[in-house]
């Protein structure tokens, strides 16, 4: 199978299930709290689809098994994305930032916004690990790795500043997110950010091109799916620094009226012993 329809069918996968997110919680988003909690439960299920297609795609490396492992995979990123943005599943941080913090409380702040989200993420890419272990087919690993560790990566490089970052999507029950980003020229990471996932895809297209005629079918299938995820990967890391409207990738979807029609967190003065700094 050609490897140019696997990148193809990634592309409209990462585009398409980013923007059924974004419209479903738009919608609960417009309808309040319980709405939002309501939508979380009841795509659950999405979750427990994913467990089921990374059980039963690992004992076989096909074309099918290779995109039956990649679409669970993302079905299990996709429901805990969903569980955060419906603000289900954030962290115990949610005040926006107080002005003149030292920046080891801004630190410990930030990871209170987020330390249940990324709690679970951690112990999903866990478990697909020791489930994956000597595994013929071992896709939804690598699909679920590739999502974790350049999402780690893009949520530090806003955290330590970088020139565009779109807020128009954030929902009302995240808010308080915009307080803890950070607009600069430019952040020390940024360079190895890139570096490690232009490295990353390289190797991929270095595994699929050069052991073409030696893999299967689902092999080739399979590294074209991670070469063109990390490819996009890389990409959302250069939509933090570049003047580029990648925001109309998805805004023609939505809504006109946006999710949230509260004013944007403003930073309070910090009163001393009024609360703890992590919010824990």
């Amino acid at each position: 199978m050609s490897p140019w329809i696997a990148g193809l069918v990634a592309l409209f996968v990462w585009w398409f299930s980013t923007g059924a997110i974004l419209m479903a919680v738009r919608w609960a988003d417009k309808r309040g709290a319980a709405a939002r909690l309501g939508l979380t439960v009841v795509t659950l299920p999405l979750f427990g689809t994913g467990i089921y297609g990374v059980l039963t795609s690992l004992d076989q490396l096909n074309a099918g098994a290779a995109y039956h492992g990649f679409l669970a995979a993302l079905a299990l990123w996709a429901w805990i994305e969903l569980a955060f943005l419906t603000g289900a599943i954030t962290g115990p941080n949610t005040r926006a930032l107080p002005e003149g913090v030292p920046e080891w409380e801004r630190f410990i702040r930030a990871w209170g916004t987020v330390a249940y989200h990324e709690i679970l993420l951690t112990a999903t890419l866990l478990t697909l690990v020791f489930v994956s272990f000597g595994a013929v087919n071992s896709i939804a690993l690598w699909t679920f790795s590739v999502l974790y560790f350049a999402r780690i990566s893009a949520k530090l490089n806003l955290y330590l500043g970088v020139p565009k970052i779109n807020v128009e999507f954030i929902p009302s029950a995240l808010a308080h997110l915009q307080s803890h980003f950070r607009t600069a020229p430019l952040n020390w990471l940024f360079p190895f950010s890139i570096t490690a996932l232009t490295f990353a895809t390289a190797c991929w297209v270095e595994r699929l091109y050069s052991a073409s005629e030696v893999l299967s079918s689902g092999g080739v299938v399979g590294f074209a799916l991670l070469t063109a995820i990390t490819a996009l990967a890389t990409l959302e890391h250069w939509f933090m620094v570049l003047p580029l409207p990648d925001e109309k990738l998805w805004r023609w979807m939505l809504p006109d009226q946006p999710a949230s029609t509260a004013p944007a967190p403003k930073k309070t003065t910090r009163l001393i012993g009024s609360e703890d700094a992590h919010g824990l």
